[in-house]
């Protein structure tokens, strides 16, 4: 395949949408498709030619990436009525950007292959911001020849590739691990500024001050200033919480399966947990920090 591949983007969300706008701002044409009509028009705006069903948009591409939240959508988007596999190419590739876990993606790619379509296993990290500037982190499981075809398009998208392995699933297995950390990095940020505020220290020094030392991490850096923002109202939503109990499930799976004990992963999840069940499953994970304060109950 060439920068002239054809590519379908299914899931025009935090994450679909800034990749698809950063293919299409190169030589490849995009179509994409979103069930928000919003969404649709600003991939519209972008250069994405909008589709009203993933069959629309898949019918003439090459490559169809997969940017859903869970395995559930990632299923719909494909097997549904009007689902992209009815109008899959004979061999298209499908390109899973989503965190689904191994054992998902590997049905998956044993669906399509009835349909003579192959499945290239490329969860990604990063961000919407790091989306759209071509700075992610891809970890890609597939055969070689398969992982080939779909180059261009994953080097447009990313820093930094990684091809773990030759077996559907094994960037799954690797992005599972990465999850671990960022849930853990989160739940440790937002302890420590929740602390900080609890002991009459300024919250704002954790971020400021400690990114600067050996307890700095990625995620203080990222989510301390919208955790700060969560205590005094409501960041904008970049990643939800929702997002982290479904990865932090597939953390616990995969630990259990071959059994490791992940204790940190454990508290990390409850909290999470916690979250979701005090209605915070669609915003910014870093609300999470509101619920570690004495007040957190008196927040509406």
């Amino acid at each position: 395949m060439t920068d002239n591949t054809r590519v379908a983007v299914i899931g025009l969300g935090a994450m679909g949408l800034p990749m698809g706008t950063r293919l299409a701002s190169g030589a490849f044409a995009v179509s994409g498709f979103d069930p928000w009509a919003a969404r649709l028009q600003l991939a519209e705006a972008t250069g994405i030619r909008p589709c009203q069903t993933p069959a629309d948009a898949t019918e003439e591409a090459d490559v169809v990436l997969l940017a859903v939240r869970d395995r559930r959508q990632a299923e719909t988007a494909l097997f549904g009525t009007d689902g992209a596999a009815s109008t899959l190419r004979r061999r298209a590739v499908v390109v899973l950007t989503s965190t689904i876990g191994a054992d998902a993606a590997v049905a998956i790619a044993d669906q399509l292959a009835v349909h003579d379509a192959v499945v290239v296993d490329a969860p990604v990290s990063g961000g919407p911001v790091r989306a759209g500037n071509g700075d992610l982190l891809i970890l890609v499981g597939g055969a070689d020849k398969n992982v080939a075809r779909v180059r261009p398009v994953l080097d447009r998208l990313s820093s930094t590739l990684t091809v773990v392995g030759q077996r559907v699933g094994d960037g799954q297995l690797l992005k599972v691990i990465n999850q671990l950390l960022a849930g853990v990095h989160i739940a440790a940020a937002a302890e420590a500024i929740a602390l900080a505020r609890g002991a009459g220290i300024d919250p704002s020094a954790v971020v400021e001050v400690l990114s600067a030392g050996a307890a700095g991490s990625f995620m203080l850096s990222d989510r301390g200033p919208r955790m700060l923002e969560a205590l005094a109202g409501e960041p904008g939503v970049k990643s939800r919480v929702d997002i982290f109990v479904k990865d932090m499930g597939l953390v616990a799976t995969l630990a259990r399966s071959v059994g490791v004990a992940t204790p940190v992963a454990s508290a990390a999840q409850q909290l999470y947990l916690l979250a979701e069940n005090a209605g915070l499953g669609a915003n910014d994970d870093s609300s999470v920090v509101r619920l570690l304060g004495r007040d957190h109950g008196e927040r509406k």
